[in-house]
């Protein structure tokens, strides 16, 4: 079984590009995102586990409540949080994370399926961000490269699976392409009809509003 992390920020920094001056919604619209990416990931039955490592007591709460696991852990930084968090579920010598970020609201379960399959060799799987970032990241052991999220995150992983000289599959799967950091992600990603129900309530009315 592969177990499943979801890195989330704390509420109080959460979105800053996409609503400055309105911090409730944006708060609003995380837990949003968060709530419709667990539902996806536990619709998947070849997840073990599910968990959201974050260091904001009312993310844990909500991500409890939507029936996934809360790591309420201090932030020490998005990747050292992301290990942390993947030897505390998979300790296991061997395990498998699948690490998902928390504001890609369309995920669909069926492409998280074929991601895993994609795994079954071992190695590393990526689903990169049209951005240039990794909306998931797959690996088999759990430690067989670092996790290098952030800007350009995937040709980081790329170039450190390189070097590791690991097995590496890249996909390109619709639903996890979009994680919704400015304006024109919450545009295009109420176009994609696996947005999860919670997101696109949401994001009623956002596009025509900020049009």
């Amino acid at each position: 079984m592969i177990a499943a992390v979801v890195p989330v920020k704390s509420l109080d920094v959460s979105k800053s590009r996409l609503a400055a001056r309105d911090r409730e919604w944006a708060r609003d619209l995380s837990l949003a995102m968060m709530g419709d990416v667990i539902e996806a990931l536990l619709e998947v039955a070849a997840l073990g586990r599910v968990a959201v490592v974050t260091p904001d007591p009312q993310v844990a709460q909500a991500a409890e409540q939507a029936g996934a696991e809360a790591l309420l852990r201090d932030a020490p930084g998005l990747n050292p949080s992301i290990e942390l968090a993947a030897a505390e579920i998979a300790p296991e010598p061997g395990a498998g994370v699948l690490v998902v970020l928390g504001d890609v609201a369309a995920l669909a379960a069926d492409e998280v399926a074929r991601l895993l399959e994609a795994g079954a060799g071992g190695g590393v799987v990526l689903a990169p961000s049209r951005d240039g970032g990794t909306s998931a990241l797959l690996r088999i052991p759990r430690d067989v490269i670092p996790a290098r999220f952030g800007p350009d995150s995937a040709k980081r992983h790329r170039e450190e699976a390189l070097h590791a000289g690991v097995r590496y599959v890249e996909l390109a799967l619709p639903s996890l392409a979009i994680d919704v950091d400015v304006r024109e992600d919450a545009v295009e990603i109420l176009r994609l009809g696996t947005l999860g129900r919670r997101t696109r309530a949401a994001l009623a009315g956002f596009a025509a509003e900020r049009a």
